[in-house]
């Protein structure tokens, strides 16, 4: 059997190439395939009219799972917290720059501060909204502090009264947004 000059058969090279083609051939048609029934109108037999209805045309539907999720305001403007607790934690900790926010998850997380009157302490918050309604438990903040020693930041401790002041703060600003809005209520 001749060989190559890389020292296989020389009817391993052309085997290889002609499985090649057929696989890329067979790939193509498969997509192919796939792409034609993703496109086809097949309703397995059944007919549907129509005509005259054209209600799910004129009020589309903002529903997920059953949910309508269109509305604003107090309980419902996000996925699982609270419109004005969220508000109210980012208009308190807007001061500080934002690392992350997720409006679904209720979590805010800032980046380090320092603030202009202080030097060598920087301070972090993360804000969870753990409800749907304005409560003062359904509201949890971390405060984190370093400090700078040697050239390296170090962990220090928090003043005791630091994360209640700014959930009470939060608290407030949630309230006063929604006596804005003129709701009333939790």
């Amino acid at each position: 059997m001749p060989l190559n000059p890389s020292g296989a058969p020389a009817c391993a090279k052309r085997y290889r190439g002609c499985m090649t083609a057929r696989l890329g051939s067979a790939t193509a048609a498969l997509l192919l395939a796939a792409t034609m029934a993703a496109c086809s109108n097949n309703s397995g037999g059944r007919t549907v009219d129509t005509t005259g209805d054209t209600t799910a045309l004129s009020a589309p539907r903002n529903h997920l799972l059953g949910e309508d999720r269109s509305a604003t305001g107090g309980d419902q403007a996000q996925a699982g917290v609270n419109a004005f607790l969220w508000r109210g934690a980012i208009d308190t900790l807007s001061f500080m720059p934002f690392a992350s926010a997720d409006p679904v998850g209720g979590i805010i997380i800032t980046d380090w501060y320092s603030p202009p009157t202080t030097s060598g302490e920087r301070f972090k918050a993360t804000a969870y909204i753990l409800g749907k309604q304005l409560r003062s438990d359904a509201i949890r903040v971390a405060i984190f502090r370093q400090t700078l020693q040697d050239g390296a930041w170090v962990d220090a401790l928090v003043a005791p009264n630091t994360a209640p002041d700014i959930t009470s703060k939060i608290l407030a600003r949630a309230r006063q947004l929604r006596a804005d809005a003129g709701q009333s209520g939790s």
